[in-house]
């Protein structure tokens, strides 16, 4: 087995991340600094920074709904809460798959099978996210018809969103937003563009995968179904 592949199964990071760690002369096998490509079997001690590394017998797959005010990173250096803090009794080495904003909420993907992750994040396989968002203002016809045909932001004009209105109001409305990119803060960007505030942000649904009655804090194992969802073309 290749060297980056071993590692994307032991959980450290997706295969392109691990290749990174390779060229960054932080992988040994045997005891001696691996290079890309390196051939890996059962018998042989891999570590990343000194520490050994094992490949999972098993690949998982979770659901979770993200509380707000935790954060995405595995990074051992931020000491505020974190995703794979809620994965304390699954027996692998974690991490998230995409990212949902500290002060947002809703549903991320945490796992240990780098190749699915990696699939997740190549545009080939990008599937919409469906989010549930409570903002200041009246939602008028102006602003769906700006979001459905992109919004222009610094970084470039967006892809047309759906929008749904849920409720309007003058001092608040709430609507489902769906898009298929994946900027930071994007949606709240767009709404600001437009001149409304997110109060809340929760996203509900990435592709055919939904948060399913799961609270804040849950997780759940996604079925073969749902997995296998994306491996299909958007």
């Amino acid at each position: 087995m290749r060297l980056q592949k071993y590692m994307a199964e032991a959980g450290i990071a997706s295969r392109r991340k691990c290749e990174e760690l390779i060229k960054e002369g932080r992988v040994t096998v045997n005891g001696i600094t691996a290079g890309i490509g390196a051939a890996v079997g059962e018998d042989d001690e891999v570590t990343l920074d000194g520490r050994p590394i094992k490949a999972a017998l098993s690949k998982v797959v979770y659901a979770f709904y993200k509380p707000k005010n935790v954060i995405c990173t595995s990074s051992e250096a931020e000491d505020r809460v974190k995703v794979v803090d809620y994965f304390k009794d699954v027996p692998y080495r974690l991490y998230t798959v995409g990212r949902l904003d500290y002060d947002s909420e809703g549903l991320i993907f945490v796992t240990n099978d780098g190749e699915f992750a990696d699939k997740l994040t190549h545009p080939r396989y990008m599937k919409s996210k469906l989010y549930r968002v409570l903002c200041t203002g009246d939602i008028s016809n102006r602003d769906i018809r700006l979001l459905s045909n992109g919004v222009e932001l610094e970084d470039g004009r967006t892809a047309p969103a759906n929008v749904r209105v849920l409720k309007h109001g003058s001092e608040r409305s709430e609507l489902l937003l769906s898009i298929h990119e994946g900027r930071n803060r994007q949606v709240r960007r767009m709404l600001e563009a437009l001149g409304h505030k997110t109060i809340k942000l929760c996203r509900i649904a990435i592709g055919d995968v939904r948060l399913d009655g799961l609270k804040p804090g849950e997780k759940r194992l996604l079925t073969p179904e749902e997995i296998a969802s994306f491996e299909n073309d958007k």
